[in-house]
């Protein structure tokens, strides 16, 4: 499941929870040569990560049980069989073979779109084209066929849509698509409209591209005489590249390096690993607000919500009609966001994980109180170590255009002092550290500005990181004039 579908998912939950209905989970397994194992619980297991929590369904159970299309494929036929009844759809017997050359006929013909259509379908092989005899014994022989249905010749289909607005289609620019496959299953349209018509489902969210299907949605209810309890529909917009530029790919990711997975994804056949929020170091929270936000506008200008937030305020008449642009960077500032909402000790638990693949122990005391001074520099929890490590490993390396810069001809006689300043310091503070830095420099007759960084570089290796003198009082006196002392005796 793509991001997109799991924005689709998270938009149906919104709009449910707001107007205290189900979300209901369904698994729509009707096209068998596109089954793929594991598919159904990654899908599970993707909602769940994501705080979008269905109450009926797959694997909960509920009134209309089973939820899965294939468990109920015996109940679609007799919905397809009074199609053909009522004359609204027809048995079809043409082979693969026959169908290539019907659209390679209407291709020579300079015909815009071949297709199975009120015109060419009288020149194939069917219930409409066939004798009522012929018929019968074709089915009762046991032929291969499928059931179509017949889309009027010349008539417009008036669709109502949320977000869209009135959308017209002329039933010419329509194909007679198949309702009942020859293996005894349903297409999605047969099944969808079926299931949503005995589900008593009060709204359809799903994404544009279904948008092309719905005049045959709305007519199959029409023929199945279920108009009065039609759902209203909303087509949402598609998730962009981040330039815009088409619909958002696995590629695209795969390019940039950013997941459009929510949880890490093994192809079963292939072995093809796609990375996921998750394993990225996503939180759920900044997922589900990133997508909230791709297509729909809130009323303020607010960016970070709580999922109740969202419930409260959200709603389809915002939602846009435009596609919606990925922005690969702006998710990583969601996910900064929601890092520094969290508690140091809880980011604590995430640097001693990782702390220990380098085998270095720590206390949750002292991890809760290095992840307070880096955290704000983070995007990602995984990111802690690589930010923090001089807290618990002595750099060997320092910053060679800071040493370049600062190690003056001054430099070695004001750290010496401040090695003796800071031995007689008995009450070991940011505070009082400060001071004393700034005592040691006027004693020395420096500029606490020209050896500011120079005695960062000293203590962490790097230039930049969190407040220096509250960094300082965390590495411990001790440790601090430790790697003072051994940065003066390899550069004396």
């Amino acid at each position: 499941m793509h991001i997109g579908g799991v924005r689709t998912a998270l938009y149906n939950y919104l709009f449910a929870k707001k107007h205290g209905g189900d979300f209901i989970l369904r698994i729509e397994d009707t096209d068998q040569n596109r089954f793929v194992p594991g598919a159904e619980e990654y899908i599970i297991a993707s909602l769940r990560w994501c705080g979008i929590n269905f109450n009926e369904g797959v694997s909960v159970g509920g009134t209309y049980a089973p939820y899965r299309q294939s468990e109920r494929k015996e109940m679609y036929r007799q919905y397809a069989e009074q199609l053909v009844h009522s004359g609204h759809a027809y048995y079809a017997f043409d082979t693969e073979q026959e169908l290539d050359e019907m659209r390679e006929r209407l291709t020579k013909a300079k015909v815009a779109s071949p297709q199975y259509n009120a015109i060419s379908r009288q020149n194939m092989k069917n219930s409409l084209t066939l004798s009522e005899d012929e018929v019968k014994r074709r089915i009762d022989s046991g032929e291969e066929h499928v059931i179509r249905i017949k889309i009027p010749r010349n008539e417009e289909v008036r669709i109502k849509d949320i977000i869209r607005g009135w959308v017209v289609v002329h039933s010419s620019q329509l194909d007679d698509k198949v309702l009942f496959k020859s293996d005894g299953m349903p297409t999605y349209h047969l099944a969808n409209v079926t299931d949503d018509y005995l589900m008593k489902i009060t709204h359809v969210i799903r994404g544009e591209e279904w948008l092309p299907s719905a005049p045959v949605h709305v007519l199959l209810y029409k023929y199945l005489g279920w108009e009065d309890a039609m759902p209203e529909f909303a087509h949402l917009p598609l998730l962009l590249k981040p330039d815009g530029n088409g619909k958002l790919s696995k590629r695209d990711g795969d390019k940039m390096g950013f997941p459009v997975f929510p949880l890490q994804w093994t192809d079963p056949g292939t072995g093809e690993i796609s990375n996921g929020y998750r394993e990225k170091g996503y939180f759920p929270e900044a997922v589900v607000n990133i997508l909230a936000l791709l297509g729909w506008h809130p009323s303020a200008n607010q960016e970070l919500f709580t999922m109740e937030e969202l419930i409260e305020q959200f709603s389809l008449e915002r939602v846009s009609k435009a596609g919606a642009k990925f922005d690969p960077d702006k998710a990583k500032w969601f996910n900064q966001q929601y890092l520094r909402h969290k508690s140091d000790s809880e980011l604590a638990q995430h640097l001693i994980k990782q702390l220990e693949t380098i085998n270095i122990q720590t206390t949750l005391d002292y991890a809760t109180k290095v992840c307070g001074l880096i955290k704000e520099k983070a995007h990602f929890p995984n990111e802690l170590l690589e930010l923090g490590i001089y807290f618990f490993i002595a750099p060997t390396q320092y910053d060679p255009e800071v040493i370049k810069k600062r190690w003056k001809d001054n430099a070695p006689a004001f750290i010496k002092l401040l090695i003796t300043n800071f031995n007689s310091i008995t009450s070991w503070t940011s505070s009082e550290i400060e001071k004393t830095f700034k005592d040691t420099a006027e004693q020395a007759a420096v500029n606490p500005g020209s050896v500011m960084q120079l005695f960062r570089v000293l203590l962490s290796g790097v230039s930049g990181g969190p407040v220096l003198f509250e960094m300082t009082e965390a590495l411990g006196k001790d440790e601090v004039i430790k790697r003072m002392q051994t940065f003066i005796i390899h550069n004396s």
